[in-house]
């Protein structure tokens, strides 16, 4: 294997001094040495006295194998600040780096300041070490507890995205990104390098990709480790970068070379952000070292230093075996403590010489601490973009096309800030949002073709081909002090499962950091749902997003229904000012009646779910049944359901409650904003049947609700997995929440019914029958539903 030597371009690069070299040798030492004492140390942090058993920790939790390499990085990131005034930020790829963060935020000063109990101090280093992995304390991964980070690195493969995401609109930002190479190896990685065709020199900042190739992932070697350096190096040009590589164990030789990479990238960067013309190959770094460099090079007499058993815990059995714990102290002892850390326990000028001041410390960069510099969004007032409804049902939109020239509006009113951006995967015009396109383009740094539409270096509509890129670039522009929407085919965004898991529990612990400020909420836009999949068939056809989301915490989490087009605007308002939420919003882009004004749309958003008088039968009298729903789908058919009620059994009392906040559901007790049992029993009664028609799986409905009095009263109608390519009204009888099945339902469910009202339920019967057999013979829904209008 050959791996290309160092290169540079532009400046030649200058060497580093004795004076330097010593400088941020020491550095790197210290934080080497806080690293490993974080993962064995109890108590004797400064090795003042011998070390013995009982200053171990009883459990050794944490990952020694990566963080000397992230310390090598840290360490020169704080030289080239120091000497050229950088505005840099560190996302930490590698799962579970926390002991080189937290040793490296300690040493300069950043920690201690949010930390104050972990003082610069010997009685600070012992609670540093103490708190690492241990009941009470902090996590071994890069957590919201961390200053300076907005990514944990426990869950690979989103660094570079979220690298990407901080970068965009915040021009003169350098956001160094180190990457592992298990991580490397991940699909959302894999896309992520093509980041740099979104980023636009003149109003971006910077992506500083360090590859580490340390060789090994957790029991096994790596990929990117072991092709040929040949390989490797088309492989990264192929992407558009340009690589400088750093590779050995000298330290000595590593810190000159290094240091000498670093003023080249540097100098490449600063030249393409000065400079115009065609995309240019950025550069990014190649950095091999051995796993676990610096620490037991064989443990029993089996290699350790540069193999997968450097990669947690090196010395395992520290407290039982006394072979062990010598080994222990050699190893702490070689990073010599004694040079680097005073009497008082505090680092010395020499080891403290190299790391920036102030804001350009590393882990105070406000960036990282996105709050701090978060500006609300200028909104235009919705009533400008809202449509007229002079009787409920008697005029239909397209809500997202309506969203849209609301969004085009936002970005209008924010363009000299820059700080909002619309994400989604080659959707915007399938979810008719175009109308954004008269105030922004999408961002391309590609050639074009005349054929091409809308695009343009500086567009702020970020559209590639990978929910993934989406998440992560979002999550990255909001955490660092932005506001943003992702729009998403409904059955598709389940791709960011596993990443959105991950940024509600950031969001979680985040909200409880006192110097974390909050951030803008996390929007979701789901349409071309699972009612109007019809014509691209069953793959399609998914509502559960809303499951996975509900099953997170309900301090974050918000789940919105609108039926309409105005209530949707109301929606979109309330989510795009909000603070450190996910809020989920599923609405369609096919044409829907328009239920709601403007100022009813905004009272029943705020009461998140409201009986609609008009649409009972007798709304002040105590109801035979409620017909309740959520979703604009199943409002139809509620409203549809009604119709016939009323033209059928004309006696029956029937109540119609539309949900638009799904969380209401919940008692007060589950969820902020969960109802009272009398809100709830004032709504749905407690003792009478409620047949309820719900976006999404029904079982959902019945979770929320289980602890209610009426909750055996309830009868959910939702999706059942039944799909195909059929007409829309299909979908629903195949899935049985048509408005025929809901009328079938309050004939079973309502008492006395079910003996006076046979003929009825025999005609719906008989409706569902006639369905079938006419979709099957003209392709089309019946006439009856087509052309269906609430009256």
């Amino acid at each position: 294997m050959t791996t290309p030597p160092v290169t540079a371009t532009g400046p030649p690069a200058v060497a580093l001094s004795e004076e330097e070299l010593s400088r941020v040798d020491a550095l790197w030492r210290a934080a080497n040495y806080l690293s490993a004492g974080q993962i064995y140390l109890l108590d004797n942090p400064l090795l003042t006295e011998p070390l013995r058993a009982e200053h171990v920790k009883p459990r050794l939790l944490g990952h020694w194998g990566t963080s000397p390499g992230l310390n090598f990085v840290y360490a020169h990131l704080n030289r080239l600040i120091s000497a050229h005034d950088v505005d840099m930020m560190f996302v930490t790829g590698p799962g579970h780096g926390g002991p080189a963060l937290l040793a490296n935020t300690w040493l300069e000063g950043s920690y201690p300041e949010v930390a104050p109990e972990a003082a610069q101090d010997a009685e600070g280093m012992r609670t540093l070490f103490r708190q690492f992995s241990f009941p009470g304390g902090v996590p071994s991964h890069v957590a919201p507890q961390v200053p300076g980070s907005i990514h944990e690195g426990g869950e690979l493969g989103y660094s570079l995205a979220h690298a990407f995401g901080a970068a965009f609109d915040n021009p003169g930002l350098v956001v160094a990104c180190v990457i592992g190479d298990g991580e490397a190896e991940t699909g959302p990685l894999a896309t992520g390098w093509h980041g740099n065709k979104f980023l636009d020199p003149a109003r971006d900042g910077a992506v500083l990709p360090v590859l580490h190739l340390n060789g090994y992932k957790i029991a096994n070697p790596t990929l990117l480790a072991r092709i040929p350096g040949e390989e490797l190096d088309d492989l990264l040009r192929g992407y558009g970068y340009d690589p400088y590589y750093v590779s050995g164990s000298d330290p000595v030789a590593m810190h000159q070379a290094m240091a000498s990479a670093l003023e080249a990238v540097l100098a490449g960067i600063r030249a393409i952000q000065s400079g115009g013309g065609p995309r240019p190959a950025w550069p990014m770094i190649v950095l091999r070292t051995p796993k676990g460099w610096t620490g037991p090079s064989e443990v029993d007499g089996k290699p350790v230093e540069g193999t997968w058993r450097a990669h947690q815990v090196p010395l395992p059995a520290v407290r039982e075996n006394p072979r062990h714990l010598h080994a222990l102290e050699a190893w702490l002892r070689s990073y010599r403590p004694e040079e680097l850390f005073d009497a008082s326990g505090a680092p010395v000028a020499e080891v403290t010489a190299v790391i920036p001041r102030g804001d350009r410390r590393m882990g105070a960069n406000p960036h990282a601490n996105g709050g701090l510099l978060l500006k609300p969004l200028r909104l235009p007032d919705i009533r400008a973009h809202a449509v007229t409804v002079k009787e409920p049902g008697g005029t239909g939109t397209e809500p997202t096309r309506v969203l849209g020239r609301y969004l085009r509006d936002v970005f209008s009113a924010n363009d000299s800030a820059r700080d909002f951006r619309l994400f989604g995967p080659d959707e915007t015009a399938s979810n008719r949002l175009d109308a954004v396109y008269e105030a922004t383009a999408k961002a391309w740094q590609e050639a074009t073709e005349p054929v091409d539409e809308h695009l343009a270096r500086d567009g702020r509509v970020l559209e590639v081909l990978s929910e993934h890129q989406c998440q992560g670039w979002l999550e990255g522009y909001l955490l660092t002090g932005r506001h943003g929407l992702f729009s998403c085919y409904e059955a598709f965004v389940h791709i960011v499962d596993s990443m959105v898991n991950q940024h509600i529990k950031w969001l979680r612990v985040h909200r409880e950091i006192p110097w974390r400020r909050p951030v803008a909420s996390l929007n979701y836009l789901l349409t071309s749902h699972v009612w109007r999949q019809d014509h691209n068939g069953f793959s399609h056809q998914d509502p559960g997003f809303i499951d996975h989301v509900a099953n997170k915490s309900s301090e974050v989490v918000r789940v919105y229904l609108p039926p309409d087009t105005n209530t949707l605007l109301s929606v979109a308002e309330h989510c795009l000012r909000s603070r450190d939420y996910v809020n989920v919003i599923v609405a369609g882009k096919n044409e829907t009646p328009d239920w709601l004004g403007a100022e009813e749309a905004a009272l029943h958003c705020a009461r998140g779910a409201g009986i609609w008088e008009w649409a009972c039968t007798f709304p002040y009298r105590e109801p035979d049944v409620v017909l309740a729903c959520a979703g604009d789908a199943p409002t139809i058919e509620v409203l549809a359901a009604v119709s016939l009620l009323r033209k059928h059994l004309p006696e029956l009392a029937v109540r119609v409650v539309n949900v638009v906040d799904l969380m209401r559901l919940q008692p007060e007790s589950e969820h902020p904003h969960g109802m009272s049992d009398r809100e709830f029993d004032a709504l749905f009664t407690p003792d009478r049947p409620v047949i309820f028609a719900y976006h999404g799986y029904p079982w959902l409905i019945h979770r929320l609700v289980y602890r209610r009095a009426n909750h055996a009263g309830f009868h959910v109608r939702g999706y059942q997995e039944h799909g195909t390519t059929t007409t829309p009204f299909d979908m629903l009888v195949l899935n049985d929440m048509d408005r025929f099945r809901l009328v079938i339902d309050v004939i079973d469910r309502v008492p006395g019914l079910a003996r006076t009202a046979g003929v009825v339920r025999q005609e719906m019967a008989t409706a569902r029958e006639r369905h079938r057999h006419w979709i099957r013979e003209h392709g089309e829904d019946l006439p009856e539903v087509r052309n269906w209008t609430w009256a």
